[in-house]
């Protein structure tokens, strides 16, 4: 069996996992959903996403149960019950054993906590093996939609790098799992973004490329250790967005946008870039929207 086999096999238990996860899970249930043996489904599992299948699905349910507590006014029995506990006493112990927190205290004061949020292995498997990506003539977008919009004054929870410059090489330097986190943020004003930051943001000895997540000016949760929240000032962001897409193809949808981007001329808007006046941002590629990407401008005076 080849390692894309493997690969392949393992995103479809995590597949049947994010389905069902609501539901009793058996290693039966897996080894059907990727068509091999028990045994074997449990032990490729086990050595692509370093988790058992018992611990993956708990990790996972323990998550979705504390983005419910955050997002939701549940008593947390009933949360428990959701997300195939037994009882609340097990679940209040798995819960503090993952977070460091009680789900009582957390469901109270909500701050930024570790999410289980694992990335699909294929396409991840896909990413590592890309190569030297050239996009195809054919697969160019033909619609690129573009709008200005103005971001307020406000906070930003970062976590830097070291010399990254792109998504890549700063999920090498601190890892995958700090979407995690800032997904968590219940006091976000918008949703986690990658950020490419001006030269008077960047300390020495840290990254230009950075993922973080927008607050109010008066936001005083907690802050996570080696992160640390920032100061962005007001500023109009130029908002470049393709065309859907399937999940596939997301390389593509990415090189389609970044390469009109570089083309393009905001003076037809009465703009000129602004890139060390403020941040320059990418959301996660999602099919359904388009990928998009943003940069500063400033009027033209």
């Amino acid at each position: 069996m080849s390692q894309a086999q493997i690969i392949m096999a393992v995103q479809k238990m995590q597949e049947y996992i994010e389905d069902h996860i609501g539901d009793e899970i058996t290693l039966k249930q897996l080894s059907c959903a990727c068509a091999y043996s028990p045994w074997h489904a449990a032990r490729i599992f086990k050595d692509v996403t370093g988790k058992t299948p018992f611990e993956y699905i708990r990790a996972l349910r323990l998550s979705k149960a504390a983005i419910s507590l955050r997002d939701e006014d549940s008593r947390i029995i009933d949360v428990a019950l959701d997300f195939v506990f037994d009882s609340h006493e097990g679940f209040t112990r798995a819960f503090s054993k993952q977070f460091g927190i009680a789900p009582k205290k957390y469901s109270d004061t909500t701050p930024p906590v570790q999410l289980f949020m694992p990335y699909k292995v294929y396409d991840t498997y896909k990413i590592l093996n890309r190569g030297e990506y050239k996009m195809s003539e054919e697969k160019k977008t033909k619609t690129i939609f573009v709008q200005v919009i103005q971001r307020p004054e406000r906070k930003v929870l970062i976590k830097r790098g070291i010399t990254a410059e792109e998504y890549f090489k700063y999920c090498e330097e601190v890892g995958c799992d700090i979407w995690a986190l800032l997904t968590s943020v219940k006091e976000a004003l918008y949703e986690p973004v990658g950020m490419w930051l001006p030269k008077h943001l960047i300390k020495e000895g840290t990254s230009r490329y950075i993922q973080g997540v927008e607050l109010p000016l008066d936001y005083s949760n907690s802050v996570p250790e080696g992160y640390e929240l920032i100061d962005l000032p007001p500023c109009n962001m130029m908002v470049f967005q393709g065309e859907p897409y399937n999940d596939d193809d997301f390389m593509d949808a990415i090189k389609e946008v970044e390469s009109h981007i570089d083309a393009f001329d905001p003076s037809v808007y009465g703009y000129e870039w602004d890139d060390e006046g403020a941040t320059r941002f990418q959301l996660a590629p999602m099919g359904y929207r388009g990928y998009i990407e943003a940069r500063a401008v400033k009027a033209i005076k």
